[in-house]
């Protein structure tokens, strides 16, 4: 009969090599239990570990374009709200115009409601949210309306030249009671409108872009979320109230102030139309946005479910699996510290 022994020490490194393999599964099964899919994705799906990356991939892009529609939506929402301001002050100018053609109101009236409204439309289209002017087009970071009485010339003073340039004196020259209104049709007509319609609006009044900012909104769909301040409608009210506001505390005839105020409330009747079709076409945006958002919401609540049944773990059975784990450690602790009392000497 052949007998053999078992050393102490060989005992001991059994134990040794069962806790470390106890201890990297405790590990793992409190990662489990922590993140609720398994430690190791690709030990545990094999040849599904690349659709499991591919879901998260996609997850987490939709997750992108979901945070990046609340930001066009705030700065939609600020547009409208800005755009709500504007056409408030318009209605308010055009009101005060159109009575004065009546003959009711004071001329200083009517250049004071021209300058409140000047400087409101002014901050309206200033609205700056998050860092960025929302009527600047893609040149977010630039200032898109100049104030009037500021700049290298101000807009004012171009204004003040032109008038001083076409007729030989200033509004507040004795002169200025001579002029007629067809004089006065002309000047607007041929001098102030190339100022605000054509290119001397970019160069004096506007910093903004004619292009609008277009965000991808969903993974197919892209839209134009911000409008310019050089829209048409913006132009034609600056130079109704900018004119009204310098010109009509001077010395003007009262033909020339009469034909002033009819063309100041034809522009600004214009304003209102094109600010009813800006907030129309922002409220369109905001629309599709809202139902790229509810697409978006479903699409990763979809990929979710799926990744979940590929990697999902029930933490219930994790915690348990911990407790278990534990439990044999401390065993296991227990047997070596007496596999290391052990000795001949003892016997001895």
């Amino acid at each position: 009969m052949k007998t053999t022994f078992i050393s102490s020490q060989a005992v001991s490194q059994a134990l040794r090599y069962q806790m470390a393999d106890m201890q990297q599964q405790l590990t793992q099964a409190q990662t489990e239990m922590v993140t609720g899919k398994v430690a190791d994705t690709g030990l545990a799906l094999g040849a599904q570990a690349g659709q499991a990356v591919s879901l998260s991939r996609d997850i987490d892009r939709l997750n992108g374009l979901v945070s990046s529609n609340s930001l066009v939506s705030t700065r939609l929402t600020a547009t409208q709200n800005a755009l709500d301001q504007f056409s408030s002050v318009a209605q308010s100018f055009l009101s005060t115009l159109v009575t004065d053609s009546t003959g009711s109101v004071s001329d200083s009236v009517v250049q004071s409601t021209a300058q409140m409204a000047l400087n409101t439309a002014t901050s309206a289209l200033n609205t700056n949210v998050d860092g960025e002017y929302i009527f600047s087009g893609i040149n977010t970071d630039a200032q898109p309306i100049n104030d009037f009485d500021s700049g290298s010339p101000s807009p004012k003073q171009t204004l003040d030249d032109s008038f001083q340039t076409y007729f030989g004196f200033s509004p507040d020259d004795a002169a200025a009671a001579n002029i007629t209104a067809d004089q006065m049709n002309d000047f607007m007509d041929n001098v102030l409108e190339p100022q605000f319609l054509g290119g001397g609006w970019q160069a004096t009044w506007s910093n903004a872009s004619d292009q609008p900012i277009t965000n991808r909104i969903s993974l197919n769909e892209t839209a134009q979320t911000s409008v310019s301040a050089n829209s048409e409608g913006t132009r034609k009210f600056m130079m109704a109230a900018s004119m009204i506001s310098d010109f009509f505390s001077g010395n003007l005839s009262g033909a020339a102030k009469t034909a002033m105020v009819g063309k100041a409330a034809s522009l600004v009747g214009d304003t209102q139309t094109a600010i009813t079709d800006q907030q129309s076409q922002i409220g369109l945006v905001q629309n599709r946005v809202s139902d790229a958002n509810d697409r978006l919401n479903s699409q990763v609540s979809l990929f979710n479910t799926h990744l979940v049944s590929l990697e999902g773990v029930d933490q219930n059975e994790a915690a348990t699996k911990i407790t278990t784990l534990l439990n044999q450690i401390e065993t296991s602790y227990t047997l070596t510290a007496r596999l290391q009392q052990l000795s001949l000497v003892n016997y001895l």
